[in-house]
């Protein structure tokens, strides 16, 4: 017990009271506060002045850095507003109900809703924050009529965001791993293989990110249903609610005027306009940056949510656009209206921007109390054998982004640490391995984390409850996380990646096998 209380530990207690809160109480807000104070209460060292002065500080920190604006987390904050308003007047304008109506010819079941949801998340790989908020937007009116839990929607949004990100290197994520890269590969004197060369040699290597990804799509042809979700899903097939709990990110536009007559172009339009101007924005402020109009250093010093910003002023603009072009001659709207959509949208964000900012404060606590040093630094003393260190950073990783919420912070810890291990050994065979098992840790951490701050937006997007969401996404997350070891075990024994990416297949093999012959759903509907 007293080697347990030691300072050296002392780092992992508040994120794990915080996990542990998620699991028991089933509420983030509650969960989180908690995590906040007792984060605050351990480095104040039980002092109750600095404790006030550590809560006040971690709260202006994220709006105010450096005596200035922080405008990372303050622009998230009003792009989730933007949205928010812009959603309502889409909807308002009658885009959503006719886009729902032309979708619903082209997409005929359950699956192929299913599907449309999975590739669409592929295809909207610039960024994980902007996957996250727009493909459960436009996906979700398909998936409600084909009574597919929001619970699973949250589970195919969340499943293609941050893993589709990371595996691009046209990327907002690709470009910052390359920069973490380079000093790593320069220093094991690997010169001859170039940051973006590096990349693409590791995306076959991310064995948690293939996996998930193929995860998803076996549990869209078999309907493989398995723990909370298998709940959840019973009661959108048999009984119509999509949710068995009202989401701390409900959607509060139910009782909004929609306008009849209107085009599906009054949703798509605006949709793809802020796609384009957020694309735009991100090669316009990265050239600024960089200096040049290259790609690579472009996306290396693109300003996201500038971009997230500007795309979301243009889609709001257009969104207003349509509504008031497809409304002006209808009795039904007023002026009054038009503050119902703007107070309607910003209410039906609120919620999702209190989690965050309750997400960002606890993140900057428990960076502040070195918890992912804690972690990283089990991985330097380790006495394992040098095959397994692939193995062992994904696991420290998964646990890392587990606890502080935030795959950015384990790979800015890890890929360092495991560069110098792996230069210091010789082992440089297993560099590039090992970086790439830093980075499936991350994603799968992400992935299971209640205070990730892409997996609320995953949650925000799709309209359902955030820990029902976490809890229903786990026991899958947790298989491709296992098959994801399986493959890093066997690649750092045989340092081929051929043999690794078999072993994953093997796993998936498994599941297949287990979804199409041996498990068998009891409900079904519309397949």
């Amino acid at each position: 017990m007293e080697s347990f209380l030691n300072w050296e530990y002392m780092p992992l207690i508040p994120p794990l009271i915080t996990l542990i809160l998620v699991v028991i109480t089933r509420r983030v807000g509650i969960s989180l506060g908690a995590g906040i104070i007792t984060s605050a209460f351990v480095i104040a060292n039980g002092h109750f002045g600095e404790f006030f002065k550590l809560l006040f500080d971690s709260f202006l920190g994220i709006f105010i850095e450096d005596g200035g604006l922080n405008t990372w987390n303050a622009y998230i904050l009003i792009f989730l507003t933007l949205l928010g308003i812009m959603t309502a007047f889409m909807n308002m304008s009658g885009g959503a109900r006719a886009f729902t109506n032309w979708a619903l010819t082209k997409v005929k079941t359950r699956r192929g809703a299913g599907f449309m949801t999975a590739v669409l998340g592929i295809i909207v790989f610039i960024d994980d924050y902007f996957s996250a908020l727009i493909v459960g937007q436009v996906a979700k009116p398909i998936t409600d009529k084909y009574n597919i839990s929001r619970a699973k929607l949250a589970y195919f949004v969340d499943t293609t965001a941050s893993p589709v990100a990371v595996m691009s290197p046209v990327s907002s994520w690709g470009a910052g791993i390359m920069g973490m890269t380079a000093p790593i590969l320069i220093g094991a004197g690997m010169t001859h293989i170039s940051p973006f060369q590096s990349f693409m040699y590791m995306i076959p290597m991310n064995f948690y990110v293939i996996s998930a990804l193929v995860m998803m799509f076996i549990v869209i042809s078999f309907k493989l249903d398995i723990g909370p979700m298998k709940k959840q899903e019973d009661l959108a097939i048999n009984e119509g609610i999509l949710r068995d709990k009202v989401p701390e990110f409900a959607e509060q536009d139910e009782d909004l005027p929609v306008h009849d007559g209107a085009g599906a172009s009054a949703l798509i339009i605006p949709i793809a306009g802020l796609a384009v101007g957020v694309i735009g924005a991100m090669y316009v402020t990265g050239a600024m940056e960089a200096g040049t109009w290259s790609l690579m250093p472009v996306l290396e010093s693109t300003l996201v949510t500038h971009s997230l910003l500007t795309g979301g002023i243009i889609g709001l603009v257009l969104a207003l656009f349509y509504y008031f072009r497809h409304t002006r001659n209808d009795n039904e709207f007023s002026k009054r209206h038009v503050w119902l959509g703007i107070k309607t949208g910003f209410f039906a964000m609120f919620p999702a921007m209190l989690i965050l900012t309750f997400a960002w404060m606890i993140g900057g606590l428990i960076s502040e109390l070195g918890t992912g040093g804690v972690l990283g630094s089990m991985v330097e003393n380790s006495s394992l054998p040098v095959a397994l260190l692939p193995a062992v950073v994904f696991i420290v990783g998964c646990f890392m982004a587990l606890a502080t919420g935030t795959s950015w912070g384990s790979y800015g810890i890890l890929i360092p640490v495991a560069g110098e291990i792996i230069i210091a050994l010789g082992a440089t065979e297993l560099l590039l391995p090992s970086i790439a098992a830093v980075l499936a840790g991350g994603v799968f951490g992400d992935h299971c984390s209640p205070i990730s701050d892409s997996t609320i937006l995953s949650s925000t997007g799709s309209g359902s409850d955030h820990i029902v969401h976490v809890m229903t996404q786990l026991p899958y997350a947790l298989t491709s996380a296992l098959i994801g070891l399986l493959g890093f075990v066997v690649l750092g024994y045989t340092a081929n990646v051929y043999f690794g990416l078999l072993s994953v297949i093997i796993g998936l093999l498994v599941v297949y096998i287990i979804a199409k012959f041996i498990y068998r759903p009891v409900a079904k509907q519309n397949a």
